[in-house]
């Protein structure tokens, strides 16, 4: 990157851009070569794919535990974490700086004097870090609200938890899927910026898995 470059970015940047670099130079070490490197997301097959299935209340299960690798893949489960404080990279580490949810009308969003908009954009930002290569963005970006949180959690569990409106933010099976397949937020996913493995698929994909998952009754996984 030019000087010139470099000297459009910081001021841009500002306060995330240095933030995520003091990080870097603190924990960039200890980040490994796979967080720091991926190629294009892992394969989801798509709804079609568990036609075979004859009895309805299996395929849905099927469908469920193939939505799952979305569900379960890191780029969820940093943002779903069971304490208000969210994690990072593939292998869910404390996030660096640290960070908690706060409360009140922008619950999920950070604390006063440090939101989570001190760092994340509205849209993945560059860096100038060889450790953290871009900071994540996206309009709203926010934790999870608790209900809502699933690491460490069986895949039955959070199937359980989707479907439970008193959980899943009052939703119904159809708000479920609208959430899931057109959520920009949701979406970010698979375009989390230079540095990280997208989900596996595509957010279309995910959203045909579990619209044929609620279309064959909405079961759960048995684990």
């Amino acid at each position: 990157m030019s000087a010139v470059t470099q000297s459009r970015l910081l001021p841009r940047a500002g306060l995330a851009l240095l933030a995520v670099m003091g990080s870097a130079a603190l924990f960039g070490a200890a980040q490994s070569q796979t967080d720091r490197t991926h190629p294009v997301g892992k394969p989801l097959q798509d709804a079609g794919s568990f036609a075979a299935i004859g009895d309805a209340s299996r395929r849905s299960a099927a469908l469920f535990s193939e939505a799952g690798k979305v569900l379960q893949h890191p780029r969820c489960l940093n943002c779903h974490p069971p304490t208000r404080r969210p994690t990072q990279g593939e292998t869910l580490r404390t996030h660096m700086p640290p960070i908690f949810a706060g409360g009140g009308e922008g619950a999920g969003a950070g604390v006063p004097g440090m939101p989570c908009a001190t760092c994340h954009r509205t849209s993945n930002t560059p860096t100038l870090s060889a450790g953290v290569t871009s900071v994540p963005g996206a309009e709203h970006w926010s934790l999870a609200p608790i209900s809502m949180a699933w690491q460490g959690k069986s895949l039955k569990e959070i199937c359980e938890q989707i479907k439970d409106p008193a959980r899943n933010g009052g939703r119904s099976l159809a708000q479920i899927r609208t959430h899931l397949a057109e959520d920009h937020l949701v979406g970010w996913a698979w375009h989390p910026g230079e540095g990280r493995e997208p989900a596996p698929g595509t957010q279309a994909g995910f959203g045909g898995l579990i619209e044929a998952w609620i279309a064959t009754g909405a079961h759960c996984p048995a684990n």
